[in-house]
């Protein structure tokens, strides 16, 4: 029954695998057709199966892009880029389509330590960061054991090093891939879909109205209250606005 079920399990997957690799062929041909809107709809059927790549987020941003809605644009950029933080193609054409956004927002100075410690996350992804402790840890082991079992006064020494060094890098690797997972937790995100929306000093519409943003500037969200959202943009200033005017990545 076990094997039965493995088989049936494998048979399945295989068969939506082949399904997905049909649809983003197809979304590349309608793209490279001129056919955005086609190619959009191809692929967003298998984000709706549950399948997430950093690949079809990123050519859904394209095609959005070529029919000029920034917002959507930036959104997937974004999401591609939350899978592949070191990938030069999405970055520079999430830059491109930022520079068609009508906000022009300063973001604040930022003291010597927080540069330093966003520097820092930013070298690798939360997966760079497990895999380089997994390997880490793999290496020590194995010095540790060429270590012990070695005779030699001169390569026990070097064995001892080895495994001291990789087990620094354990530690460190371990420390930075939870660091790099809580900061990517904790800060919550959106992207303004709307073409313009007022942000209010409270979560009403008729409270004061602080200052507007435009479609495809990223925010944080700080708070909700029932439909509405309380965020903040890179220069300081916060508000609230309704929650359907956003798209939280």
């Amino acid at each position: 029954m076990k094997k039965l079920l493995l088989v049936v399990f494998c048979f399945v997957v295989t068969i939506t695998s082949a399904q997905n690799e049909t649809l983003f062929e197809h979304g590349k041909d309608a793209y490279e057709s001129e056919q955005y809107s086609d190619a959009i709809t191809r692929w967003m059927q298998i984000i709706e199966k549950g399948q997430h790549s950093a690949a079809v987020y990123f050519n859904l941003g394209n095609a959005h892009y070529k029919l000029n809605q920034i917002g959507p644009s930036i959104y997937y950029y974004e999401k591609a880029l939350q899978l592949d933080p070191d990938d030069s193609d999405i970055k520079n054409n999430l830059a491109f389509a930022k520079n068609a956004t009508v906000d022009a927002i300063e973001p604040l100075p930022t003291t010597f330590f927080n540069k330093w410690y966003n520097r820092l996350i930013s070298i690798a992804s939360y997966d760079t960061w497990a895999v380089l402790a997994v390997t880490c840890s793999v290496l020590f082991a194995a010095a540790f054991l060429l270590y012990y079992f070695t005779y030699r006064e001169r390569t026990k020494r070097t064995w001892f090093v080895v495994a001291t060094i990789s087990l620094v890098f354990l530690i460190v690797s371990i420390s930075l891939s939870f660091v790099v997972k809580g900061e990517r937790n904790a800060k919550r995100a959106a992207i303004v879909f709307a073409e313009e929306v007022i942000v209010r000093a409270g979560p009403t519409m008729g409270s004061d109205a602080a200052f507007a943003l435009h479609e495809g500037t990223k925010v944080s969200i700080l708070a909700s209250e029932g439909d509405w959202l309380r965020i903040a943009i890179a220069d300081g200033k916060d508000g609230w606005l309704p929650a359907t005017e956003v798209k939280e990545l």
